[in-house]
């Protein structure tokens, strides 16, 4: 009877201690300083800048609507420990916007599609494939090089960068290779769900880089290594390793961090690289029928062109701290003539973002509309959204 007793007292001081507490909320505030609404911008949340240990375990909830947000935990370096909260909030203009970051279970975490993705593809050589719900692209590995070393048909030398033409906004990179796997069908073809019609070769592609050394462009060849860091609702990200390469007897060391965030058109490049101040960013001008347009205050430069039977523009955007310039390279060579970005490199790093819009998916339909686009997320990327913790 005492042993009972004993018992009831401590189920009866937990079920007070549970109740009675107050859950752990941490403020944060998200301040839009542009005089317009911002939205499919991802905040990230660190450990430190939270100040805890643990995050596996928090979620964010809209302050003023008490709704949870959708949110995406990742592990930066690989160690089983997640480092970053991020979550995509609405802002009105000129406005603080308030947020908790709050203990949540993983049946209260909303649920979502993981619209961004990535994967090694080694059923198609080595390719590394990434998409969201808006753009696609992949590059070529070490397998792919060697194929064309050695003669083997199938092959791909090139550390240009491909554009996969969607106009669904599911995810599509396994059923497309799929369909070659099982010889159902061809990426190739649109059946309805879009095409992959871009032409890559030996050019920049969307988005590759080279090193400008006495009038002439000098490249790297595949990458080497690869590690994905992160796929999910809002987020897909992984790392990209390169051997090291001559530029006219410059020896350039080179490797990025790629990551492509939900409802945004443009892949961002952390590129780390030594052996020179300045990189150019690039886009193929294929058979030369589009325009190439640039705006050096905003930090652009865009190729618009016929593809197939629609329409694509393409482009670079970065930063004012690393935009420099931007120019035509126009040569005679098959896939050598690129509109190039000049961008400074600052202590070893530079960061620039590369993307395309595609006509017939339905939401860019003319050069104008896409250089709009591009003066928008220019004045995002110039105006972060501010993050701070409220008291």
């Amino acid at each position: 009877m005492k042993f009972f007793k004993i018992i009831c007292s401590t189920v009866t001081a937990c079920l007070l201690f549970s109740f009675g507490s107050k859950e752990k909320v941490i403020t944060v505030k998200v301040k839009n300083v542009l005089n317009k609404e911002r939205s499919f911008e991802t905040v990230t949340l660190t450990k430190d800048f939270l100040k805890t240990n643990e995050i596996k375990n928090l979620g964010v909830r809209d302050r003023k609507t008490g709704k949870l947000l959708v949110t995406q935990l990742v592990d930066t370096d690989g160690d089983g420990v997640m480092d970053e909260l991020l979550f995509q909030p609405v802002v009105a203009a000129k406005t603080t916007q308030e947020f908790e970051v709050v203990p949540v279970t993983e049946q209260e975490r909303p649920k979502s599609i993981d619209y961004c993705y990535s994967r090694f593809v080694p059923e198609r050589t080595d390719d590394y494939t990434w998409e969201n719900n808006k753009v696609a692209f992949r590059v070529y590995g070490p397998v792919a090089q060697k194929m064309i070393e050695d003669n083997v048909k199938g092959g791909t030398l090139s550390s240009g960068v491909d554009a996969w033409l969607k106009r669904v906004e599911t995810p599509v990179i396994n059923k497309w290779y799929k369909k070659v796997v099982d010889k159902t069908g061809s990426y190739h073809e649109d059946t309805g769900e879009g095409l992959d019609n871009f032409h890559v070769g030996a050019s920049r592609g969307v988005g590759g880089i080279a090193v400008k050394n006495k009038d002439q462009y000098y490249y790297s060849k595949n990458y080497t290594q690869y590690r994905t860091i992160t796929t999910g609702p809002i987020r897909t990200s992984f790392y990209l390793n390169y051997e090291d390469w001559d530029a006219n007897g410059k020896k350039i060391v080179e490797s990025k961090i790629i990551s492509l965030d939900y409802g945004s058109r443009m892949t961002k490049f952390e590129t780390s690289l030594e052996g020179s101040k300045s990189i150019a960013a690039g886009l193929t001008l294929h058979e030369k029928k589009g325009k190439v347009a640039g705006n050096k205050k905003n930090g652009w430069v865009s190729y618009y062109e016929p593809i197939g039977d629609s329409e694509i523009g393409t482009a670079i955007v970065a930063e004012k701290k690393y935009f420099c310039s931007f120019e035509t390279y126009d040569t005679p060579k098959a896939d050598l003539s690129n509109a190039y970005a000049n961008l400074k490199v600052k202590n070893n790093k530079v960061v620039y973002y590369a993307g395309h819009g595609w006509k017939k998916e339905g939401q860019i339909k003319n050069a104008a509309e896409w250089q709009n686009y591009l003066n928008e997320f220019s004045e995002n990327i110039n105006h972060p959204l501010e993050v701070s913790l409220g008291k």
